[in-house]
């Protein structure tokens, strides 16, 4: 089985090597990272993590990380947000269909091999073998990274339509 991936960005690489998956979840979330958010649920800060301060009358919210399964301290494989670039604190995220198929497929003791390098560094190689697209040098078309920086959608304030 094989599947596009986002893994851990600049700062947090994904280890490299040969580990075992040691636990699955079907429902995880983070003990470290996750979002603040006020007493609405609007996100406050994106990418927040559990050392930062919260507002009074905000709270923390712990990332999830459904069909999560663990291979090494922290890390692990889970359905997740794939950006195109490296984005997690580690993780590998994978599509959700293909994290659902993989979490099915695999025990506890399922051998897992991590190899290649960020695409800061050169040399990365996509499946072990062949040369993945250059791309430009980092920070890519000089653009910042991040779920924070996607597109958010607009909320417009609702009037009735006949005063």
């Amino acid at each position: 089985m094989q599947s596009p991936i986002s893994s851990g960005r600049y700062g947090h690489l994904t280890e490299t090597g040969s580990f075992k998956v040691i636990e699955k979840e079907r429902s995880h979330h983070s003990s470290i990272y996750g979002k603040i958010v006020d007493g609405y649920g609007r996100t406050i800060v994106a990418d927040a993590d559990v050392d930062m301060h919260v507002p009074g009358g905000c709270r923390f919210v712990p990332a999830p990380m459904p069909y999560f399964m663990r291979f090494h301290g922290s890390d692990g494989m889970h359905a997740g947000y794939l950006p195109g670039y490296p984005a997690s604190h580690g993780c590998v995220r994978m599509p959700d269909q293909l994290a659902v198929a993989f979490y099915n497929a695999v025990d506890v003791g399922t051998p897992v091999t991590v190899f290649g390098r960020t695409p800061r560094t050169s040399g990365y190689f996509q499946y072990g073998g062949q040369q993945q697209q250059r791309r430009p040098p980092w920070p890519w078309f000089r653009q910042p990274i991040g779920p924070q920086y996607e597109p958010q959608p607009r909320i417009y304030e609702s009037r009735p339509a006949y005063p």
